[in-house]
């Protein structure tokens, strides 16, 4: 039951929220802030999820905000806000969230939280610029293990870094350093969880990860990402963020979460990158044997290590050429062979149960290790210098982090299969490396969210908010349900956004207009009859589904039409961005040819898109593994991979496509979609119904 104190809390805020911006309620925003309040304010805790899609323009972020932000005060939980990019992230903490706090004259205390590949290791930083010198002299630190020959410039921008830590000018965020870094550079910068000495660290006060961490516990709004929840999940939750039960956690941009949580929770090994690294263990340990040499029980632990190692090497070497048998017999032409139903087989079963052993007890005598490096850290009596026990560390936990990978992936590959649970995609693929050599990569991927989502978050946490612009494909949540492991318990909403669609905007598909997948006959009708689609001094979007189809398009175009047409992949998608904006802001004409990257995220108000041309009906491609296996399985149990899978999925992707039409309230434009199969399949129908209601020219 909402308190009555709460609940006046709300209200005011809301009304001084829009007097102090100048702004009229919204219908839809009131909706979503009042389902929200009563589903975080429920004494059953199976109800206390909420699932809003809310339309463009109905200023979703104030409308979670200001209902979960009173509430989560009153329980003294924490609100852990979730996004689907880094880009949302900042925009809510730099923004967003100051500019609600103002106006309705709250005081909230809030944290941005990244993961530790996003900050820099003060100690990792001075280990490079210590090699840079030592390099000069003929050696260099990092030879066995990091790809990276840094330059004069590195060190330059290395040095730089350094002293913006010191002086207190820059934070250790990657993306507040004002230049662009490259990955490689910004790489060899970090450490990862098992690299890190953590309290024992001489720049544990420096450090800008910590110091992120301790705004956490200090913070009654955390704002995190997808990517950082679900890491935080798979370590049991409490690990990063607060524990689960203590949060009421808003999914934003909610639509992403199932892709999130399966890419997270995926496994992989690559044959020969793994058994390079392994080989390189033996003289990595005798390389320390000498400077450990008065710790006689560590350097007793390194022999064992080694062979430990080599016997994981020698069952690698037996599988590679198992798996090498099961890739010759693919027809895939990607290269790539899928185990039907996640089945491996005995033969593969069984040397994954041997190399899940064996890499098990490594894992065990590494961790040994890692605690006896730990404590020589706090000896301060101990005979060898801390710059060397923290290299050693580094190194033990670099060997930690590859014994996990190896452990989580062919732990799954020997598991029995039970025909009661969903089973997981099993696949290989032929991967071609830097130097020019063939690897094989051996991959294992559960092909729903929502077993891991359900255990993890929903059934843990004390309270969840999922919501976005588009989570029903084919005006129901089923698909979102099903991915997500959403409860019928939940409460569902779709509350309309701030647009007149009829008055905005136009739905067309030509009477001409060819069926999408007649490849040849469907790309000519694009060429000939884009340039008549194109608006006159201002922005067209027109979206493909395959890169092929979009540069041969491209590649058709005549000159003068061409050179009105930015293409993805000739420019960030940023930059693109920046060109067309500048195109159209001197009076010109501008068409951006995108994928369907460009559906989410790209922001294009007014002149900036009149037209968006969908050049087909945005099915997934057939050939990818975990759709394969995720079809295999719904039609194993009766059901019907296109109408449960691919027809949804469609959907939504189709009216993602349509929503870059209206951004602001004054937008008008139309929405042009050049393929006919919605006219002549019955299902385009569904496919019509499900986007916003614009103006219909079918078939004209």
């Amino acid at each position: 039951m909402l308190d009555s104190d709460v609940k006046d809390t709300i209200q005011q805020g809301y009304r001084q929220f829009l007097n102090n911006r100048e702004l009229s309620p919204r219908l839809g925003q009131k909706q979503m802030v009042a389902a929200i309040a009563n589903s975080l304010s429920n004494d059953d805790p199976d109800k206390r999820l909420a699932v809003i899609e809310a339309g463009t323009g109905t200023g979703k972020t104030l409308g979670y905000l200001i209902a979960a932000l009173p509430i989560a005060r009153a329980l003294k939980k924490t609100v852990v806000v979730s996004t689907g990019t880094i880009a949302l992230q900042e925009q809510l903490i730099n923004k967003d969230i100051p500019e609600l706090l103002e106006s309705c004259d709250w005081d909230y205390s809030c944290a941005l939280v990244k993961g530790r590949g996003r900050y820099a290791c003060n100690l990792r930083m001075e280990q490079y610029l210590d090699s840079l010198k030592a390099k000069d002299a003929g050696v260099f630190l990092f030879e066995n293990d990091q790809q990276f020959n840094p330059n004069a410039q590195t060190e330059i921008l290395y040095r730089e870094m350094w002293d913006a830590l010191e002086d207190g000018s820059w934070n250790g965020d990657r993306d507040s350093w004002a230049t662009h870094i490259k990955d490689m550079e910004w790489s060899a910068l970090t450490v990862d969880r098992r690299q890190c000495t953590g309290r024992r660290c001489r720049f544990v006060n420096q450090c800008p990860f910590f110091k992120a961490r301790v705004d956490i516990e200090e913070s009654e709004v955390i704002v995190a990402n997808h990517d950082l929840v679900m890491a935080d999940l798979a370590l049991g939750g409490g690990a990063i963020l607060p524990p689960p039960e203590d949060c009421i956690y808003i999914c934003d941009e909610g639509h992403r979460l199932g892709d999130t949580a399966i890419r997270h929770f995926g496994a992989e090994c690559r044959i020969n990158s793994t058994l390079a690294w392994l080989e390189r263990i033996p003289k990595q340990c005798k390389g320390q044997t000498p400077i450990f040499a008065k710790d006689t029980g560590l350097v007793e632990q390194l022999p064992r290590i080694e062979r430990e190692a080599g016997k994981i090497s020698e069952l690698l070497s037996i599988a590679y050429p198992l798996l090498k048998e099961q890739l010759d017999s693919s027809d895939d032409y990607e290269g790539r062979f899928r185990f039907e139903h996640g089945d491996v087989g005995v033969t593969i079963r069984d040397i994954a149960a041997q190399i899940t052993l064996q890499t098990s007890g490594w894992l065990g005598r590494l961790e040994v290790l890692e605690d006896t490096l730990s404590e020589a850290l706090s000896d301060k009596q101990y005979s060898v210098a801390i710059p060397d026990i923290e290299l050693f560390y580094q190194q033990v936990g670099t060997w930690l982090s590859g014994a996990e990978r190896l452990v989580s992936l062919w732990d799954r590959l020997h598991r029995e299969l039970n025909q009661d649970s969903i089973p997981m995609a099993c696949w290989l693929k032929i991967e071609d490396t830097s130097g020019g050599n063939v690897d094989i990569s051996v991959n294992a991927s559960p092909i729903q969210a929502a077993e891991i989502l359900r255990d993890s978050l929903w059934g843990n946490c004390y309270a969840a908010v999922v919501t976005s612009a588009t989570l029903r494909s084919l005006g129901n949540f089923s698909t979102l349900q099903r991915e997500t492991g959403i409860p019928d318990s939940a409460h569902f909403l779709s509350v309309a956004g701030a647009f007149d669609y009829a008055k905005a905007a136009t739905v067309r598909v030509p009477a001409d207009a060819v069926e999408g997948n007649k490849a040849e006959e469907h790309t000519d009708y694009i060429v000939q009859n884009l340039e008549s689609m194109i608006e006159d001094k201002a922005g067209t979007l027109v979206l493909f589904s395959s890169k092929k189809q979009m540069e041969q398009v491209f590649d058709e175009l005549p000159n003068d039409l061409a050179k009105m047409i930015l293409m993805q992949g000739q420019y960030s998608n940023r930059e693109m961005v920046r060109l067309h904006k500048e195109r159209i802001d001197q009076g010109r004409t501008s068409v951006l040819l995108g994928l369907a990257s460009f559906s989410e995220g790209v922001d294009l108000p007014g002149d900036y898109c009149r037209h968006v041309v969908i050049a087909k009906l945005p099915f997934a491609v057939p050939n990818d593994p975990l759709q394969q296996a995720l079809a295999e399985w719904i039609e194993s149990r009766g059901g019907n991979s296109f109408f449960d899978i691919s027809l949804p999925l469609a959907s939504l992707r189709l009216i993602q496509a349509a929503g870059r039409l209206l951004r602001t309230e004054s937008d008008t434009g139309t929405v042009t979609i050049l393929d006919k199969r919605l006219i002549t399949k019955r299902y385009g129908s569904q496919l019509l119904n499900s986007l916003p209601p614009f103006r219909r020219e079918i078939g004209h």
